[in-house]
């Protein structure tokens, strides 16, 4: 109920406001944005976002470059109630590729489309095994606009577009923009700078083509305590210097550059080549936990194959292990379109989408080579690899006096490939100290050796029908049915079913049914991975090995080979605008997962088998439960002249819970994840803007609600947690634009500075603020940005 009067209060503030503005019929200044044809959900040309069959949200540019922050996960996180994003600091790769959710799903349940082509996968493994798509990845000034999808789509697309589809349309328009900005945090940190520039010029009247370029370099952040360990050490030996804070908790440093180039030509009515891509090339660094001399046995123990010998003489006062990660993304699309007739259109495309992440660790050893071991280490790569062949036809049949039925069908082959390539021996190397106890591989990280390294791929084959069609004009119909089959694992068939009736004019009633799955990957059905984490209870570290399901000790302790993820979703709701300048949508739905992917619970080795690497237990991916996710979206929008200036108001809300359903007792021991499930999330979102047009200048105010989340924690013998109540953070900026050529804008988000409950359960490693947080944690940030436009 608090979370509910909070979500309220926000809404209040912000009277009639909604996800995105939306401009009233008939005012001369700005056309509707509900009027703004849409591509996404639908393969009708002529169909808008007011008139879709399914919920979609279209953010123009102005809205996705409103925010601070140049990745684009914030962007989207500030817009979306529905879209939740963590920071995850000293998280290994996570740090840098970080997981968003729609819905509450997980983050590789959502697909992700640029220009209504697939984009590929990151090569990071996330949270519980997830494999999602980097958006960050895409430089926010190469964006026209945002198309998301709130519906079960993967009939119409495929695999993984569970929760819904976000589409990223890319600038085709000539013209030059560009612009720099420079930000900080309160505190003084987190000093950030972007700039960019996009280019476009046309081809005589035929064609264009559109070149980004944006670079951003962000300074760490700290909102860290000293180690109560690290000060009793200090205390204890005076005549060493103990750093303060001994490691560092906050947003990592990090360099991106990024680029995106988009180019047509039209030779006839009958031809239109086209092509583009995006690339990306970034580096970070991170902290990890910190070695104590007294407590971390694996590392300063006495050993008796190295007699005389202690890393005591090179790390006296212990040491911080820094995580360095160096990535790469490439996505390349091309192919030719046109129109065969008034009634027939058709697509044919290729695309090659790469990721590829290099991980070192640095101020660090590997123990159970005593005196030969080296202090920075090469860890290793992984490599994710798409190849895509699309051939997409649309015909319009024409029936009777009624509009035609929209046809359109096609077939895609997809070849989708994973690579682990090894780091340097030194780095998982078991040397002759591990017999005494001294722990192998570079410590914080063990680089990936034989046992790891290798290269899988799957290919798939699909058909698709998708239909829309118009019989009366109150009335819109579609239907849509997919078949597609997997190397890995054979055949499926998914259908969605859709219906929409306007009884009167300016509102729609509209309802959809979609069956769906999500295919395991190369990666999900063939890795294995080893990390370290500090257990909070006894300040030891420790190790923990995610098998393969193919592996044998995993098979031994209960694996399963990986199947689909299989969904059934329901979608009910209406939209409605006026004549006034009020316009918005109502929309309930209910997701139902079986087979649903995760990790397994953790288990001791036996001592049956070998544990070279020092396990302290391991897991490996299953699909073990069944969820059902329910939830309503409001979104309202006003838009109107006012006093020779112009206002816009937004508010949009999302309620959004996940109930576990069943599960094998080996997947949910004591309620762990059936709590990560059900309350890792807010249940209550909510996010509302206030802005005004005139003369040049205009001021923007934002409010974002966040409703009670559980933060869980992973340790030596299992999962802690910790619940956090409601977070309310306002933004504010105000621009001006000087003539048709330059602008200036200054703001601040999280205008008043506030901070969550502090995390008590993570207090021993020096951490403030839970790292799993659905919002920054750093505090208030301002910022100024520059841009030119010609």
């Amino acid at each position: 109920m608090k979370t509910l009067v909070g979500a309220s209060i926000v809404a209040l503030q912000f009277a009639c406001v909604s996800a995105m503005a939306q401009p009233v019929d008939g005012d001369p200044q700005v056309e509707s944005e509900q009027d703004i044809i849409v591509v996404t959900g639908t393969r009708d040309r002529s169909r808008t976002q007011f008139d879709t069959l399914a919920p979609v949200d279209a953010l123009p540019a102005e809205l996705v470059r409103s925010s601070v922050s140049g990745d684009l996960n914030d962007t989207l996180a500030q817009l979306l109630p529905s879209f939740n994003v963590q920071r995850l600091p000293a998280a290994d790769g996570q740090a840098f590729v970080r997981p968003a959710t729609l819905r509450g799903l997980s983050s590789d349940q959502t697909l992700v489309l640029v220009n209504g082509k697939r984009y590929h996968r990151s090569a990071l493994l996330g949270t519980r095994g997830a494999q999602s798509v980097d958006i960050a990845s895409i430089p926010s000034l190469a964006i026209k606009r945002i198309e998301v999808l709130r519906d079960g789509a993967a009939a119409q697309y495929g695999s993984d577009a569970i929760a819904g589809v976000i589409n990223i349309i890319l600038e085709d328009q000539p013209g030059m923009n560009s612009f720099a900005q420079f930000s900080q945090y309160y505190e003084g940190d987190g000093n950030e700078y972007r700039g960019g520039i996009r280019g476009g010029i046309a081809l005589g009247d035929r064609g264009s083509i559109v070149f980004t370029g944006q670079y951003d370099k962000s300074e760490a952040t700290s909102r860290t305590r000293q180690r109560p360990d690290a000060i009793a050490f200090q205390a204890a030996n005076p005549g060493l210097v103990v750093p303060n804070p001994v490691q560092r908790w906050g947003q990592p440093e990090e360099t991106r550059i990024r680029g995106a180039v988009d180019a047509k030509y039209e030779f006839s009515d009958a031809v239109e080549l086209y092509g583009f891509a995006t690339a990306q090339s970034g580096e970070g660094v991170t902290d990890f936990n910190w070695r104590n001399p007294v407590g971390t046995g694996s590392v300063y123990n006495a050993s008796t194959v190295f007699p005389g010998f202690s890393f005591r003489n090179l790390y006296p006062a212990g040491f911080t292990p820094r995580f360095s990660t160096d990535y790469d993304d490439l996505q390349t699309n091309g192919g030719v379109r046109g129109s065969l007739s008034d009634a027939f259109t058709y697509d044919l495309s290729a695309s090659y989408g790469r990721s590829t992440i290099d991980y070192g660790m640095h101020e660090s050893l590997n123990a159970s080579m005593g005196p030969l071991s080296p202090t920075s280490f090469y860890i290793g790569a992984l490599e994710q690899r798409e190849f895509n062949l699309n051939a997409d036809f649309v015909y319009r049949l024409p029936v009777g006096s009624g509009d035609p039925v929209n046809i359109a069908f096609g077939a895609e082959r997809r070849r989708e490939s994973y690579q682990v390539m090894a780091g340097d021996v030194a780095s998982y190397l078991i040397g002759p100290g591990a017999a005494t106890g001294l722990a192998s591989g570079s410590n914080g990280f063990p680089g990936f050796g034989p046992d790891r390294v290798g290269s899988w791929s799957q290919t798939s084959y699909a058909g698709y029908v998708d239909l829309e069609w118009k019989p009366v004009d109150m009335v819109t119909l579609g239907a849509a049915g997919r078949y597609e089959d997997y190397s890995a694992f054979g055949d499926t068939f998914n259908y969605k079913l859709a219906g929409r009736i306007d009884p009167v004019e300016g509102l729609g009633i509209r309802a959809t049914y979609s069956t769906g799955f999500r295919a395991p990957t190369p990666a999900q059905l063939n890795t294995r991975a080893t990390t370290q984490g500090l257990d909070t209870t006894t300040l030891t570290i420790f190790t923990q090995g995610r098998l393969s399901p193919s592996d044998p000790l995993a098979i031994a302790l209960g694996a399963k080979p990986l199947t689909p993820e299989k969904s059934k979703t329901i979608t009910a709701g209406l939209t409605f605008r006026t004549g006034f300048g009020l316009t918005g949508s109502v929309d309930a739905y209910q997701i139902t997962l079986t087979d649903r992917f995760s990790q397994s619970r953790t288990f001791a080795v036996p001592t049956s088998f070998p544990n070279p690497e020092g396990f302290t237990s391991v897991s490996y991916f299953t699909n073990d439960f069944d969820t059902r996710t329910r939830g309503i979206d409001v979104v309202l929008g006003y838009a109107k002249s006012l006093g020779g200036g112009r206002v816009n108001a937004n508010l949009a809300f999302n309620y959004n819970t996940t109930k576990v359903l069943s599960g094998a007792t080996a997947a949910v021991p004591n309620d762990t994840q059936r709590r990560v499930f059900e309350e890792r999330l807010p249940t209550t979102n909510a996010t509302a803007t206030l802005g005004y047009e005139i003369a040049g200048f205009d001021v923007l105010a934002r409010g974002r609600f966040y409703g009670a989340w559980t933060d869980v924690s992973g340790n030596a013998t299992g999962e802690i947690f910790q619940r956090f109540g409601s977070m309310a953070l306002f933004d504010i900026s105000a621009g001006y634009r000087f003539d048709e050529h330059f602008s200036l804008r200054v703001g601040a988000e999280n205008v008043f500075d506030s901070y969550p409950d502090e995390a008590t359960n993570q207090a021993v490693r020096g951490l403030i603020y839970s790292r799993n947080a659905p919002y920054d944690t750093d505090g208030g940030q301002y910022y100024v940005r520059l841009g030119v436009t010609f």
